[in-house]
């Protein structure tokens, strides 16, 4: 004998375990209540049929009013969607993900969700280990400055270069910090640069950007923090960040060629800063920039120190690995930390 809608509909909820199905009323009474609800939360259709929903969550989020704040979100709406930590009969919690529907009859609403308790536990261990991982590399990082500083100084190196040394370190630093509050999955290119010009900033903003979201691979997020570090270390010492009426301006696009590789170019300007006259020979941090990106396959760098102000060109070749999100320009913007 063929199953009519309603007779499948039945058959598949009741054969579900791997989401609990439940339906309430209007009060977050429950009306109905599937296998899947059993396996999950631990309590029987007999325990669960007329029993207040909000047996289900945490007491801090009854006391909250959570449930009551679901219902009605799901009637004015149609839907309410939530992931929080629920509870099970036996008091023991687990991260459900779900949804609450108004099935437009009568105001009957449907609870559908599922246990991810795995999932959620290994995300915060992974977020413990990076957490740890950071400590452990900001830790090594003022270890290797520390011993480099007491290195150089006794052997009578400049404090300059060992001023350089130092916030050449920092800079590594800002990028692991962009990095590990990224997951280690790459960095955000207008979060990285305004990480590294942070101690620049002043009210009004000494710095403007201009570009579409742009995600950096993550050693490729190291080489451009310390190109724009260097290039504002410069510009504080010589140039438009050195006088009150200097300004950077930072702008970058994203292109593609005919092979579909992603290519970002990025200019640096300054302006109104001190005349600028060209050095006599090329400094280290200059030529640190240009070797940097010439590293990198189908990067380059160009420094030109025109009379108005320092102008740096860069232009890098994205990993497509990594290397995600197009978008519109953003309007113009000073740099917030």
């Amino acid at each position: 004998m063929p199953l009519n809608d309603i007779s499948l509909a039945r058959l598949i909820i009741e054969n579900v375990r791997s989401h609990g199905i439940i339906g309430l009323a209007p009060d977050g009474h429950i009306t109905a209540w599937a296998a899947g609800a059993e396996a999950i939360t631990g309590y029987t259709r007999k325990d669960a049929l007329g029993m207040d929903f909000a047996e289900l969550f945490t007491p801090a989020d009854q006391a909250a009013g959570m449930p009551r704040a679901e219902i009605d979100t799901a009637l004015r709406e149609g839907r309410a969607e939530d992931s929080r930590w629920h509870q099970r009969k036996d008091g023991s919690l687990f991260w459900g993900n779900g949804v609450t529907v108004d099935l437009g009859v009568g105001g009957v609403l449907a609870k559908i969700f599922r246990d991810e308790t795995a999932a959620k536990q290994a995300e915060e261990q992974r977020v413990l280990l990076l957490n740890e991982l950071n400590h452990r590399v900001k830790n090594t990082l003022a270890t290797v400055q520390s011993i480099a500083e007491q290195g150089l100084r006794a052997a009578g190196v400049d404090k300059p270069v060992r001023d350089g040394l130092a916030n050449r370190l920092i800079a590594l630093s800002h990028a692991h910090n962009v990095l590990v509050n990224e997951n280690w999955a790459g960095a955000d290119l207008r979060t990285l640069i305004c990480e590294v010009l942070a101690p620049y900033e002043r009210d009004p903003s000494p710095i403007r950007m201009e570009g579409p979201p742009v995600r950096l691979h993550p050693s490729q997020a190291v080489s451009v923090s310390l190109a724009c570090h260097k290039l504002a270390t410069n510009a504080a010492k010589y140039g438009a960040l050195s006088t009150p009426d200097g300004r950077v301006t930072i702008d970058w696009n994203l292109a593609h060629n005919g092979e579909g590789e992603r290519f970002l170019t990025l200019l640096w300007r300054e302006s109104g800063g001190p005349v600028v006259t060209p050095p006599k020979r090329e400094g280290f941090g200059t030529r640190l920039i240009r070797q940097t990106f010439a590293t990198e396959q189908g990067g380059r760098a160009q420094i030109q120190f025109p009379p108005e102000g320092a102008h740096c060109s860069l232009v890098l070749a994205l990993k497509d690995e990594e290397a995600v999100g197009d978008g519109q320009p953003a309007d113009p913007s000073p740099v917030r930390a």
